[in-house]
C-alpha cells in the first residue's frame, strides 16, 4: 500500500531514471544547432579535443553531453540515420552499466554507438557482443563509417580468425564479437606460454547485444576448452545396437527397462532394466559373466550406458541436432541456430554419432572453463541491451548486479496481441493454422510462422504444399539463404516459417527490403530507381491496409522473453501488426508441465475439433511457463555457486601464471619450488615431531633417487648424528638439490636455462590445473549423495574442492623439482626442442571448443547416483591441510596461502 502512494507521488525507480535522463538528452539537444554547424574537419578534431580533455583531468561523465552529440551528428553525416532521443537514453543507461530494455526495431545497434564511442576515448578498448558472427560482422561494418569519419578504430574477432588477426581485432578501439569467442579467446590467454601468444587485453567496458539470450539463456552452458582422451567408438558403437532391444516405462515400478524424466533430460533403469543391461552387454562379451554392471571397475561402461540410453530416448534428428555431411551438429535451442564445432559433454555427443552411424569422434578431457556468469563479471564495466529483459530483472541484479531500465518505445506500439487458441490434438492445431495462413494470404497480410524445432518447422513445410500455400522456410539448414528469405518476409502476402525467430537481430520490413532489393539493381539510372521505390511504397501501403506483419506461433516456448521476442518481429516502429498463438495439449511444454490440469479444463469446456480461448487456460500457461523459468533460474543459480568455487581457483592460477609470463627470469621462483619439494617429500616418510623409530628411511631413499635422482644415506647421517632431527633431514635434501640445480646453472647458459626454467614451470602448472579440473568433476558428479548423508552438499563440495587445490599446489611443487633435477639440456637447440614439442602439443590439445551442458547439478535419481558413485575416484589426502587462512608451519608468520600455499 505505502509502495503503490510512493510511486504514484514519485514515480517508480525506472520512471525517475528515465526522466533525469531525460534532462541530459535535453542539453545534448540543444547543442545540436551548433554541431550542425561544424565543418567536418572541425567534427573530426572532437575525438582528439575529448582525449585531452580526459587526460587533463575531466571525466567521462562531463564529456558525456558533447560526445554524444558528436556521434549523432556523424550518424546523420555518414549513415544518414539520426539518434532519436530515446536512443540517446539507452546510451547512457548502457554507459552507466545497466540493461536498457529496448523494444525490437527500436535502433538498438545504433544506441551503441554512444557509449561505445565514448568509452573509447579511454584508450582501454570496447567489446561489443553479440549473438553470432553473422550479426557481429553486420553490426561492425554497419556502423563503422561513424568510427572511421571519427578516428576510432574497430575490429571484429571471428572463430576463422588465425592467431595474429584476432590480435589485431582486440588492439582496436572497439571490437565486435561474439560471447562464445570472447569467452573462449580468454580461456586460451589463459594458456598460452608467452604474452606474445595472448591475445585480449584488460576486459574493461563491454556492450551485450540480446543480452537475456546470452546472460541467462546460455549462462546454464560453460565454455568448455578440451583435448582428446582413449578411443571407446567400439564400445559407442556396441551399445548402440543394445539399446534399442530395451523397453520404455512410464515410472520405476512399472514393467519396463527405463524410464524418463524429460523436465531434466534425463534416462534412469529399472531394476529389470540393470539385470536385461547385465544380460545384453554379457551375451556381447562387454561384461563378465559373473560381474556387475555397477562394479567399480564397471564405472566407465556405466557412463556409456547411460550416454547412449539418453541418445537414444531423448534427443530427436531435427530438433535437438541434424546430420550433415556425415557429422552430427547441435542445433542450439534458444536461436534454433546450428552451432558447428560444438559437442555435448560426458559422451552424450559420441553416443548421438553411434546412433546415426555417423564418424565417432574420441571423447575430451576439459583443459580449462569458464561459465558466461563468471566471464563476463570479469569486466570492469558491463551493460546490455535487449527486447525483453524487465521479467529476468531480479536475476539481472542477484547474479550480475545490473539494473534493468526499460526505455520507452519512439512510437507506440500498434500491435494487437491476441488470446491464445488451445486445440485437444497437434493435428486440429496444424489445421486451424494452415486456415488462418490462408485467409491472411488471401488478403495479402505477411506471416511470420513461429515454431520451436526443425522437424515442426518441416511438418508444417510439408501441410502448406500440399494445400498448395507458397512459402519459405527459415531454419538452421536453411541459414545460408537467411538474408534473402527476410528480406522479402515482408513482402504482400509472403508465408515465412522461422525457427526460434528469437534473436536473429533482423528486421522485416513492411513491403520487403528497400535496401536490399536497391542494392540489387546495380547500373540501374535514377528513372528506374525511382520506379522501384514507388513500387516498394505501394507494397508498404497495401500491407499496412491489411494489417501489417502478423505473427503465428505454433508453440509457447519454454521462457515467456522468447514468445515475447516473436510477437516484437512485428508491430516495430509504430507499425500496425498482430500476433497470437496456437497450441495443442501435445505440445512439449503443456505435455510436460500442464497437461493434466488443461486437459480437464479442455473437457469440461471443449468440443473435439474446437478450439478453446478462456483466460483460465492463458493463466495455466503461464504457469507451465513459469515453472521452467524457475526451474532454469535455479539450474544457473546452482551452476554459479559450484562455478565460484573453481572461479576463485581459477583466478588464482590465472594470475600467477600470467605474474610468471610476465617474468623475463624466474630462477627465484624455482629454487624456493625446489625447496619446498625437499620438504614436502622428507615429511611425508618422516614427519615432523617424531621418534627415529617412527621415519621409514627406506622409503624414503628410494622416493628421493626416483624423484630427483638424488642418493642420499640417512642411516649414514643417523650414525654421523644419533639425535639426528626431521627438520635437519629436510635442510640436507634442500642443500643436496640446491646442489643439482646450481651444477645445471654452471654448465648451461643462462638464457637458455632461464627459458627451460618457464617453459618447465608453465607445463607443469597446466598439467596439474587440467588434472585438478578432471578431479572436480569427478567430486561434483557424486557431491549430491552427501545429502542422503545429512551433509550440505555445497559446503562438502568447497571444503573438498580446497583440499584438491592445496594437494595440487603440493604435487605441482614435486613435479617441477623432479623434471628440472632430471633434465639434460646439451645446447640451444635442445631448449628449442622442448619449446617446440611445448607448442605441438599445446596445438593438438586445442581441438575441441564446447559450449556444453554441465553435468551432475541436482540430480538424485538413483541408477545415475549409482553410476557416479561406481565412476568418482575420491582424491583424499592422509595427513590433515592446513588452512588457507591459517598461520604458515614454516614459522613466517604469514598465513599459509601467502606462503608456502602460494605456487610461488
Amino acid at each position: 500500500m505505502i509502495t503503490s502512494v510512493v510511486k504514484k507521488v514519485f514515480g517508480s525507480r525506472n520512471e525517475r531514471v528515465v526522466r533525469r535522463l531525460g534532462k541530459v538528452v535535453k542539453h545534448i539537444n540543444e547543442l545540436e544547432p551548433g554541431f550542425e554547424q561544424l565543418s567536418d574537419a572541425e567534427l573530426k578534431d572532437k575525438t582528439a579535443q575529448f582525449r585531452q580533455r580526459l587526460a587533463d583531468g575531466e571525466s567521462l561523465q562531463d564529456i558525456l553531453p558533447e560526445a554524444f552529440a558528436t556521434v549523432r551528428e556523424v550518424s546523420k553525416r555518414t549513415l544518414g540515420m539520426r539518434h532519436f532521443d530515446v536512443q540517446m537514453i539507452g546510451g547512457m543507461v548502457l554507459h552507466e552499466g545497466n540493461i536498457a530494455e529496448m523494444l525490437t526495431g527500436e535502433g538498438k545497434t545504433l544506441s551503441a554507438t554512444l557509449p561505445a564511442y565514448l568509452n573509447a576515448l579511454t584508450g582501454r578498448g570496447v567489446h561489443i557482443i553479440t549473438v553470432n558472427d553473422y550479426l557481429a560482422k553486420r553490426d561492425a561494418e554497419w556502423m563503422q563509417p561513424i568510427y572511421d569519419f571519427l578516428g576510432i578504430t574497430t575490429g571484429v574477432n571471428l572463430t576463422s580468425m588465425d592467431h595474429d588477426a584476432k590480435k589485431a581485432a582486440y588492439a582496436a578501439d572497439i571490437t565486435y564479437g561474439t560471447n562464445n569467442e570472447f569467452g573462449f579467446d580468454y580461456l586460451r590467454d589463459n594458456m598460452a606460454f608467452s604474452l606474445e601468444d595472448k591475445v585480449q587485453r584488460d576486459l574493461y567496458f563491454a556492450i551485450v547485444d540480446e543480452v537475456d539470450s546470452i546472460l541467462i539463456d546460455e549462462a546454464r552452458t560453460p565454455l568448455i576448452i578440451s583435448g582428446p582422451t582413449e578411443d571407446s567408438s567400439e564400445l559407442y558403437r556396441a551399445l548402440d545396437k543394445l539399446i534399442p532391444q530395451l523397453t520404455q516405462c512410464e515410472d520405476e515400478e512399472s514393467p519396463g527397462d527405463y524410464y524418463l524424466d524429460e523436465k531434466a533430460k534425463q534416462a534412469f533403469l529399472t531394476e529389470a532394466g540393470h539385470q536385461h543391461m547385465e544380460e545384453l552387454l554379457q551375451g556381447v562379451g562387454l561384461l563378465d559373466q559373473d560381474a556387475s554392471l555397477y562394479d567399480a571397475a564397471n564405472a566407465t561402461l556405466v557412463h556409456h550406458v547411460n550416454a547412449a540410453l539418453r541418445a537414444h530416448s531423448l534427443f530427436q534428428r531435427d530438433v535437438d541436432y541434424i546430420v550433415k555431411n556425415g557429422e552430427v551438429i547441435i542445433v542450439d535451442e534458444h536461436t534454433g541456430r546450428l552451432m558447428p564445432g560444438r559437442r555435448w559433454s560426458d559422451g552424450l555427443h559420441q553416443a548421438v554419432e553411434a546412433k546415426e552411424h555417423a564418424n565417432i569422434q574420441n571423447e575430451n578431457q576439459t583443459l580449462a572453463s569458464i561459465t558466461f556468469q563468471n566471464y563476463f563479471r570479469l569486466y570492469e564495466k558491463l551493460a546490455g541491451m535487449t527486447g525483453t529483459a524487465d521479467t529476468e530483472a531480479y536475476e539481472f541484479h542477484q547474479i550480475y548486479s545490473l539494473e534493468v531500465i526499460v526505455i520507452p518505445p519512439n512510437r507506440p506500439v500498434q500491435r494487437k496481441d491476441h488470446p491464445d487458441l488451445v486445440y485437444m490434438t497437434v493435428e486440429e492445431k496444424f489445421k486451424a493454422i494452415i486456415e488462418e495462413i490462408t485467409a491472411c494470404r488471401e488478403k495479402g497480410q505477411p506471416v511470420l510462422v513461429g515454431t520451436t524445432s526443425i522437424e515442426s518447422s518441416e511438418l508444417l513445410s510439408n501441410a502448406l504444399n500440399k494445400a498448395n500455400v507458397p512459402h519459405s522456410v527459415l531454419n538452421a539448414k536453411q541459414h545460408e539463404r537467411e538474408a534473402k528469405i527476410i528480406a522479402e518476409a515482408g513482402r504482400p502476402g509472403a508465408i515465412t516459417i522461422a525457427t526460434n525467430m528469437a534473436g536473429r537481430g533482423t528486421d522485416i520490413v513492411l513491403g520487403g527490403n528497400l535496401e536490399s532489393e536497391l542494392a540489387e539493381l546495380e547500373g540501374a539510372s535514377d528513372a528506374e530507381i525511382a520506379a522501384h521505390k514507388a513500387q516498394w511504397q505501394e507494397r508498404h501501403n497495401q500491407v499496412k491496409e491489411a494489417g501489417g506483419l502478423h505473427v503465428l506461433g505454433t508453440e509457447r516456448h519454454e521462457s515467456r522473453r522468447i514468445d515475447n521476442q516473436l510477437r516484437g518481429r512485428s508491430g516495430r516502429q509504430g507499425d500496425p501488426g498482430s500476433s497470437r498463438f496456437y497450441l495443442s495439449l501435445r505440445d512439449n511444454l503443456l505435455r510436460i508441465f500442464a497437461s493434466e490440469r488443461l486437459a480437464n479444463i479442455m473437457q469440461k469446456m471443449g468440443v473435439e475439433g474446437e478450439a478453446i480461448e478462456s483466460g483460465m487456460l492463458t493463466r495455466v500457461i503461464e504457469n507451465a511457463q513459469r515453472k521452467v523459468e524457475g526451474h532454469n533460474f535455479d539450474i544457473r543459480k546452482q551452476l554459479l555457486e559450484f562455478d565460484n568455487v573453481a572461479n576463485e581457483q581459477r583466478k588464482v592460477v590465472y594470475a600467477q601464471r600470467a605474474d610468471l609470463m610476465a617474468q623475463a627470469d624466474v630462477s627465484d621462483t624455482i629454487r624456493k619450488i625446489i625447496e619446498d619439494a625437499a620438504e614436502d617429500v622428507v615429511t611425508e616418510y618422516i614427519p615432523l615431531d617424531s621418534f627415529t623409530e617412527q621415519w621409514d628411511i627406506e622409503g624414503l631413499q628410494k622416493r628421493l633417487e626416483h624423484e630427483f635422482h638424488l642418493t642420499l644415506s640417512v642411516n649414514k647421517m643417523l650414525d654421523e648424528n644419533s639425535h639426528l632431527q626431521p627438520q635437519e633431514v629436510i635442510e640436507r635434501v634442500q642443500q643436496e638439490l640446491a646442489a643439482i640445480y646450481q651444477r645445471k646453472n654452471d654448465f648451461a647458459e643462462p638464457e637458455i636455462l632461464r627459458q627451460v626454467e618457464k617453459t618447465v614451470l608453465l607445463q607443469n602448472l597446466d598439467i596439474h590445473w587440467k588434472d585438478h579440473l578432471a578431479q572436480m568433476d569427478h567430486l561434483r558428479q557424486g557431491i549430491h549423495l552427501r545429502g542422503y548423508a545429512q551433509k550440505n552438499p555445497k559446503q562438502e563440495y568447497k571444503r573438498e574442492c580446497f583440499n584438491l587445490f592445496s594437494n595440487m599446489l603440493d604435487s605441482l611443487k614435486i613435479a617441477v623439482a623432479n623434471t628440472l633435477c632430471k633434465l639434460q639440456i646439451q645446447s640451444e637447440d635442445e631448449a628449442e626442442r622442448l619449446e617446440a614439442e611445448r607448442r605441438q602439443q599445446t596445438a593438438q590439445q586445442m581441438m575441441d571448443f564446447t559450449h556444453a551442458a554441465m553435468q551432475g547439478l541436482g540430480e538424485t535419481g538413483q541408477a545415475e547416483a549409482d553410476a557416479e558413485q561406481g565412476e568418482q575416484q575420491p582424491f583424499v589426502r592422509s595427513e590433515p591441510k592446513v588452512g588457507r587462512n591459517e598461520p604458515c608451519p614454516c614459522g613466517s608468520g604469514k598465513k599459509y596461502k601467502q606462503c608456502c600455499g602460494s605456487i610461488h
